[in-house]
């Protein structure tokens, strides 16, 4: 055990540990050679790569930005247009809402003024209703107190006088 104990802390130069040693440092070398320079190629390459990836989703990011600042530009022409057309509706609604009163208004007064001549057109027809009915009654009177009937010029004199004194209101001469 003790033999075992002292051997055990030092390292012996013998032939293995230099071939070893010397297989290490080849393998070393070829991986230095072919195997590294792959390596840092692949993952210069894939830096790359990411690079542009990030490039490209920042121009993306600007691009949606631009075009989410268009579509709000868009939308808030769209609502002054649509405003715009919602004050012209209601000016065009009042000016056909004025028109309609006047054209209203205009059409009472004619009907107002058609009724006012009709009524006075009535009322001279039934003044000359009367006016004769009392040329009728006066003849009549006439005739009784008379006792004969006058002639014809003289019939027509009577009468026209009677209309006249009625016409001015005077039932006297």
């Amino acid at each position: 055990m003790l033999f075992l104990a002292g051997v055990a802390g030092v390292i012996d130069l013998n032939g293995t540990v230099i071939v070893e040693l010397i297989t290490f440092l080849i393998m070393l070398a070829i991986l230095a050679r072919y195997v590294y320079p792959e390596l840092v190629r692949r993952a210069e390459a894939r830096q790359r790569a990411i690079a542009e990836q990030l490039r490209e989703a920042e121009k993306a990011r600007i691009e949606a930005e631009e075009r989410l600042k268009s579509a709000d530009a868009q939308l808030n022409e769209a609502r002054k247009t649509a405003r715009d057309l919602i004050e012209a509706a209601t000016k065009s609604a009042d000016q056909l809402r004025q028109e309609m009163r006047h054209k209203a208004d205009e059409d009472a007064r004619r009907t107002v003024e058609a009724a006012r001549k009709e009524i006075e057109a009535e009322r001279d027809r039934a003044v000359r209703s009367v006016r004769n009915e009392v040329a009728g009654l006066v003849v009549a009177a006439t005739e009784k107190v008379i006792g004969e009937t006058l002639d014809a010029g003289k019939h027509k004199q009577l009468i026209e006088r009677a209309i006249a004194e009625v016409a001015s209101g005077d039932g006297s001469r």
